[in-house]
């Protein structure tokens, strides 16, 4: 969800407005996602490394994911989608805490699309919460450390019991992952479009599928 900033500068528009305009996208896209009957869908909202913003920025970025996360409850419920959320959600503000964890009990037992929107997240931080949670249940005796896996990694993650994504779409021709999903994405076939996250639309979408769709998956084989 990468360039509402730079979409809103390049109109003249104060920051906010393509902040705006991007939960609009997402709404768009999560409608979009359901109708093409995947499973999943990742969207990146908040990174740990976004405080690092200017204060009134943030401060309005959280009011905005506050009113957001609740006022979409009515569209998940309708299209039977579930909400998840990664990353260190105590480190949210409480306002923005509350109303994301209304949000996912009450969707807690859809069964349609799994929209799982990273708050406060940074993948190197799920793996150092990943890696105590190992170290802990070491030092308690419940596991050897010959018997740490790729598998007891993965299940030691916020994405536990969720697949590895297929697709990573990045938005606004940034040629980098900024720490998102490092452990998750190491098969994961990549697309870098130059769209703003405020002009991605379901059109966008679907031909980002249909391309992954194209190609062929290797997994390290010939």
């Amino acid at each position: 969800m990468d360039g509402n900033g730079r979409w809103a500068t390049r109109r003249g528009l104060p920051r906010v407005a393509g902040h705006h305009e991007g939960v609009k996208s997402a709404r768009s896209i999560v409608r979009a996602a359901s109708a093409l009957g995947l499973r999943y869908l990742t969207l990146y909202a908040f990174s740990t490394e976004n405080w690092n913003r200017p204060a009134d920025e943030v401060s309005m970025l959280m009011s905005l994911l506050e009113r957001s996360v609740n006022a979409e409850l009515p569209e998940l419920m309708a299209r039977n989608a579930r909400l998840r959320v990664l990353g260190r959600t105590h480190g949210l503000p409480a306002g923005v805490r509350r109303g994301v964890d209304h949000v996912v009990h009450e969707t807690r037992n859809n069964t349609g699309l799994t929209v799982l929107m990273a708050f406060n997240y940074g993948a190197r931080d799920e793996l150092i919460d990943a890696f105590r949670s190992l170290a802990r249940q070491v030092l308690a005796g419940e596991l050897k450390p010959e018997d740490i896996s790729e598998k007891k990694i993965s299940e030691a993650l916020y994405t536990a019991d969720i697949p590895d994504p297929d697709l990573l779409i990045r938005t606004s021709g940034e040629m980098r992952i900024s720490n998102f999903l490092l452990w998750q994405i190491a098969y994961t076939e990549l697309l870098v479009t130059p769209t703003l996250w405020p002009d991605f639309g379901p059109i966008d979408l679907y031909r980002a599928v249909a391309e992954f769709q194209g190609r062929t998956r290797r997994f390290g084989k010939v």
